[in-house]
């Protein structure tokens, strides 16, 4: 009898370790997700190219002119989603804020060769700001950087390497330990540190940033609770202004907030809180109640 609890317990010990490894090689592909099988279509915005340090080759959707007169918004869009999908979204920040938009692509999307990873989103975030500053010759004070799901990781982190004058992250995550756990794999956060390929960990990044931070977030978010996002505003340094959507999920966030989330985006691009209609004290937070 205890030679066979002994065994189940060694059987239990291996299969326990049989999962963290198979974590620890996988789980990139869990972040990263590429959509497959998509036709192409027409997507109404300028393409442009340019390289990563590592000599990949990336492209970018461009929505409006690259000058130097008006704001330039870099926005990095998350796990499962294409660059060319938010196009229409772009197109409609450049009607209601005047603010170009530049939606740069990762490696191994949208028929990019290369492979998407933790590493690597950095190198092509960074190739995108260089192609703002070396070739559009943007200015930094001109720049705001924009986030969806994975994509507010991706922003932070750039911004903790190049400012820009605000930081604007949609459904955030707080960290990738956090998101780990809602894997519900026993004790895996403990070991985090040994099996995490993914650093990110935008609360750490944003208690430190001198840029102001702005969040926005459904309540209804299964993906990436709305607790995350409140957690990265209230360890921001510098607070924008928190916007939680009543009845918004994780995608829907602008389609719901309606006109209270364009207000909240002209705000954060023009660094006004009054100009979304809320006072001028840091921390503002506003809730969009529920549709009657």
């Amino acid at each position: 009898m205890f030679d066979l609890l002994a065994y189940a317990v060694v059987a239990l010990v291996l299969l326990y370790c049989g999962v963290l490894v198979v974590l620890w090689r996988f789980q990139e592909r869990v972040v990263f997700q590429p959509p497959s099988g998509v036709a192409p279509s027409t997507v109404g915005a300028a393409m442009v190219q340019y390289r990563a340090s590592d000599d990949t080759p990336l492209f970018a959707y461009v929505v409006g002119e690259l000058t130097s007169s008006a704001p330039v918004m870099l926005a990095f869009h998350g796990n499962a989603d294409l660059a060319r999908w938010l196009v229409p979204w772009a197109t409609r920040v450049l009607r209601e804020t005047g603010c170009s938009v530049m939606l740069p692509e990762y490696r191994g999307y949208d028929a990019l060769s290369g492979a998407p990873n933790y590493q690597n989103s950095a190198l092509d975030a960074r190739a995108a700001l260089d192609y703002l500053h070396t070739v559009a010759h943007i200015a930094p004070e001109q720049l705001v950087y924009f986030g969806h799901s994975l994509g507010t990781a991706i922003a932070a982190e750039l911004a903790a390497a190049a400012p820009p004058r605000s930081l604007i992250l949609q459904s955030p995550f707080s960290t990738a330990r956090a998101m780990a756990a809602r894997m519900f794999v026993p004790g895996l956060t403990m070991f985090w540190r040994f099996v995490s390929r993914v650093h990110f960990d935008t609360l750490a990044l944003v208690r430190r940033l001198d840029c102001p931070v702005w969040v926005a977030h459904g309540d209804r978010d299964t993906v990436v609770p709305v607790r995350m996002g409140r957690e990265v505003f209230a360890a921001a340094r510098h607070q924008g202004e928190l916007l939680i959507v009543h009845g918004a999920a994780h995608s829907n966030v602008p389609d719901i907030g309606g006109e209270s989330y364009w207000r909240w985006l002209s705000a954060a691009i023009r660094g006004s809180r009054d100009a979304s209609g809320g006072p001028s004290t840091p921390g503002y937070r506003a809730e969009i109640p529920p549709a009657p």
